[in-house]
């Protein structure tokens, strides 16, 4: 599925972000967890958002505009280390109001390394979400960096955390930029949920 994607702008604040009733969608996850790269390959576009090898290169809420029917957001990383404490202090903080604050906000989509057992950074984003009240879905990424069963084993990791507070999980997808793996997924679920919320 082919999509026409186009940079809007970065924002160090949501409220300097246009006010729009257009669905809008955030990645947001662990610093190098694969957020800009996933989204090239959703959007078909190789450097529609900029990558890197190091963690933290995202520093402001990047927006695109999709077919210009949605938005696609891309925040930055939570967890790196090696940025000094103000600045993750004001990342956060910038991540989190336009979390809680954007009125067009329609789903997040946190991203979760499919290496990894479930981490208490990712775990503290999922209950602040919840205390909100705020729509998710899990993504896991980088599956290609593993075979199939070890992608299973943390996937069961991560239902088990999660069934101790939710009766009814959250959508969980499995992705890869790679392979492109969970890409047509991603994209028929956010296309099925704008024409649940589109006026009839």
């Amino acid at each position: 599925m082919k999509l026409n994607a186009r940079f809007i702008s970065s924002y160090d604040d949501y409220q300097k972000c246009p006010e729009t009733t257009t669905p809008e969608y955030a990645f947001v996850g662990r610093s190098n967890v694969g957020k800009s790269s996933l989204i090239n390959v959703l959007t078909g576009v190789k450097k529609l958002a900029m990558t890197s090898s190091k963690p933290g290169k995202t520093q402001l809420i990047n927006l695109f505009d999709i077919d210009g029917s949605w938005i696609l957001a891309d925040l930055p990383g939570y967890g790196f280390a090696k940025a000094s404490h103000t600045s993750r202090i004001k990342w956060e903080k910038m991540v989190l109001d336009y979390l809680q604050h954007r009125k067009n906000l329609t789903n997040i989509f946190l991203l979760v390394d499919s290496r990894h057992d479930p981490m208490k950074s990712d775990i503290e984003k999922i209950e602040w979400l919840a205390t909100y009240g705020l729509p998710f879905s899990i993504v896991f990424t980088k599956v290609d960096k593993q075979s199939s069963n070890q992608t299973a084993m943390v996937m069961a990791k991560w239902n088990k955390e999660l069934a101790k507070n939710w009766e009814e999980l959250p959508k969980i997808f499995a992705t890869s930029s790679e392979s492109g793996k969970g890409k047509e997924e991603l994209i028929e679920y956010i296309l099925e949920i704008n024409k649940q919320i589109s006026p009839r």
